[in-house]
């Protein structure tokens, strides 16, 4: 497969043994909503992408989807910043399970896709002339750093299709969570966050597997009317883990404390549909796969070849994450 998306950075770190998020990918019945949202309202770009019957016979079998379910595939991105995620968007021709059932911050699995911007109010106005629904107002929050210098942030929850949170969030006279495209401000994903059941698990396959270290990690309370929907006060567990040396394209962890969490029944995997994998770029993929078996970690597709039209030709893995997201190891030649 010819891979034409060579520019896109790994991600990878100095000695680092994986990148950041490099990719997203999305299953979806409605590719329409996603043209509409990601591509109109959001300003991206969103490319089909041609596949031979081989390539996706080798496709399915690596990540495992029915003979009888087909798809077409498609590559959404911002050209002006090509480190940000990129999303490889599967559109399913019949209806496979979905991940979540409402915008209600409780289900557990994925949860969002961070949209940093240098112009929140403009990125807010534009949302509401699309009709985009939010979880709440905007709210202005206040930033305190380790070393006491102290800034505001600006931040509003948009519901996105398949009941995916997209969050529009600005930085007040801080450098912003991911890059921004410098001709408008707006941004394409610069960050994804998961509800978690066992989210000591998932820190530990991040930070033990795929070698990232954790940032920060403490416990909230959620909010009065806050854009996350829960029960006033509810504790819980805000865990930010980045890749050696990035930041951006990072992984954020919800944890709620006050027994309220749900559980769909459908995992946060392709090709049940929503966000249901996340592709990390490695240096050593051997290695990934050695900490995986001494962690107990799923290998869904054991190291093969692939050639990828977003991440090009090299050797790849799958593997499950304690809580059952999907992620893909890809090592290029």
């Amino acid at each position: 497969m010819e891979n034409k998306k060579n520019n896109i950075p790994t991600g990878i770190g100095k000695d680092a043994l994986t990148g950041y998020i490099h990719t997203a990918t999305l299953c979806t019945e409605d590719l329409e909503a996603y043209r509409h949202f990601y591509g109109k309202v959001m300003k991206m770009q969103l490319d089909s992408i041609a596949l031979t019957p081989t390539e996706k016979e080798q496709q399915r079998r690596f990540w495992h989807i029915p003979e009888d379910l087909d798809y077409d595939l498609y590559h959404c991105y911002r050209p002006t910043v090509p480190s940000l995620i990129q999303l490889r968007i599967l559109h399913v021709k019949r209806p496979t399970p979905h991940i979540h059932n409402s915008y209600s911050s409780y289900e557990l699995g994925t949860f969002s896709l961070g949209f940093p911007t240098s112009n929140a109010k403009a990125m807010d106005k534009r949302m509401q002339e699309y009709k985009v629904g939010a979880m709440a107002p905007m709210q202005l929050g206040d930033i305190v750093r380790a070393n006491g210098d102290k800034g505001q942030y600006l931040e509003t929850i948009y519901q996105g299709p398949d009941f995916l949170h997209c969050v529009g969030i600005e930085r007040v006279n801080y450098p912003q969570l991911a890059p921004c495209d410098p001709n408008d401000g707006f941004c394409g994903p610069g960050y994804s966050a998961f509800v978690a059941k066992d989210s000591d698990a998932e820190v530990a396959f991040f930070t033990e597997v795929l070698g990232h270290y954790v940032l920060f990690d403490s416990v909230w309370e959620a909010a009065e009317g806050g854009a996350l929907g829960v029960n006033p006060g509810t504790p819980f567990r805000f865990c930010g883990i980045y890749a050696p040396e990035a930041k951006q394209n990072h992984y954020l962890l919800l944890d709620f404390k006050d027994g309220n969490m749900i559980d769909t029944g459908v995992q946060s995997c392709i090709p049940n549909q929503g966000l249901g994998m996340y592709s990390f770029q490695t240096s050593d993929i051997e290695e990934v796969v050695k900490r995986a078996k001494e962690n107990k970690i799923k290998i869904v597709s054991p190291v093969q070849y692939v050639s990828d039209y977003i991440l090009g030709d090299g050797q790849a893995c799958l593997l499950e994450s304690p809580n059952g997201m999907y992620i893909e190891l890809f090592q290029p030649n």
